[in-house]
């Protein structure tokens, strides 16, 4: 047994759990084909600019990648007309975060998040020495009211997930915007808005236009879901200039990759697929919650591309014997949750087949 003592930090925190691989899957339960519907990737893949952009780019790799991402960040501040100087490239927004935490959070300080949301800010605050402050769920969405009242002089981040992460759903944009402007200017306020494109909800408060009024806020998001390029890593943040003058000192020299960098350039010019993607999920998010709603099977309405669904039938295990890969999870007083991207048609119909059977 190997005798060198890691991080006090480190010694209640599981890895991420990442699952069976999909020829495990095979052999295990003896199939021929498996639908992969557990990551909240873009099943429309990527634009063909972007596969262009990627062959047309591949002649430099012996050079290492450009360590500013200048060109990124002027496409980025021409597409949200904001200050280059606000915008921090990453690889992927999870490196953000953990850079955030890296840069800000000491022992002992305190970060306010949901109880079910997405589990890397629990992570990254309890390795820098930090304690998560959880506040429950209601009714699938953010207590901003619990989690005001948990803010004291310890506080240094409260995260909200919006859309949430994994129930899809989103926090109203008056009730957001509230909570926005009653947070203490000490307290970063972290915006996760990965799928921030496939939102159709007028009720969804645009944050970018904030970030003038609070320096304290910081609105992440990536090239990972709409755009279909999570296999290259690469998302940003949009912040106080103050706060990247931190996180550089922390932020390792060559995070994000040459291709990458050429890839995200690609995506987005091409605002005709992020489009076409977003109507595509929003078609197949009102055909399954329809089937789902008739037959009684309860789940949150969503505004992004997969369904948090929660029963007391064993869904997880049927459908993953029949060969469709989902993310379980827990949800209290259910025997089974599960989150489950959406497909294309034939996927989601291979799914509401399984689910048909069950009840």
């Amino acid at each position: 047994m190997l005798d060198i003592r890691t991080k006090t930090s480190l010694s209640e925190i599981v890895s991420y759990p990442l699952g069976e691989s999909l020829e495990e899957i095979k052999q295990k339960y003896h199939l021929q084909a498996v639908r992969k519907m557990s990551d909240n990737e873009n099943v429309y893949g990527c634009s063909e600019q972007v596969k262009e952009a990627i062959i047309n780019n591949s002649h430099s790799l012996y050079l290492y990648p450009d360590g500013t991402t200048a060109m990124l960040k002027n496409k980025l501040a021409e597409h949200y007309k904001i200050d280059k100087n606000h915008i921090l490239i990453g690889n992927g927004s999870e490196e953000i975060i953990r850079l955030l935490t890296r840069a800000y959070i000491n022992q002992n300080d305190e970060a306010i998040m949901a109880d079910i949301t997405f589990p890397r800010y629990d992570t990254n605050v309890r390795i820098e020495g930090g304690t998560c402050i959880k506040v429950p769920l209601s009714n699938g969405k953010h207590d901003l009211e619990t989690m005001h009242a948990k803010i004291n002089k310890h506080t240094k981040m409260v995260f909200i997930c919006n859309p949430n992460n994994p129930t899809g759903t989103i926090t109203g944009k008056q009730q957001l915007l509230s909570f926005i402007d009653e947070i203490p200017k000490q307290t970063l306020i972290v915006l996760d808005e990965a799928y921030y494109e496939y939102v159709a909800s007028d009720n969804y408060l645009q944050s970018v236009p904030l970030l003038k009024h609070y320096p304290n806020l910081i609105i992440l998001r990536t090239f990972s879901k709409i755009y279909g390029i999570a296999g290259l890593r690469i998302g940003y943040g949009l912040m106080n200039e103050e706060i990247i003058k931190e996180i550089n000192k922390v932020k390792d020299v060559f995070n994000v990759n040459h291709l990458a960098q050429s890839a995200a350039l690609a995506a987005l010019n091409d605002q005709s697929f992020v489009q076409q993607c977003a109507r595509k999920n929003k078609a197949e998010i009102e055909y399954v919650s329809e089937k789902l709603t008739e037959w009684d099977i309860s789940f949150f309405p969503s505004e992004t591309n997969f369904l948090y669904i929660y029963s007391q039938l064993p869904l997880s295990a049927k459908l993953i014997e029949n060969g469709l890969v989902v993310r379980q999870m827990k949800y209290n007083g259910f025997n089974d949750a599960l989150r489950i991207t959406l497909g294309k048609r034939e996927d989601n119909e291979a799914f509401l087949a399984v689910v048909k059977e069950m009840i």
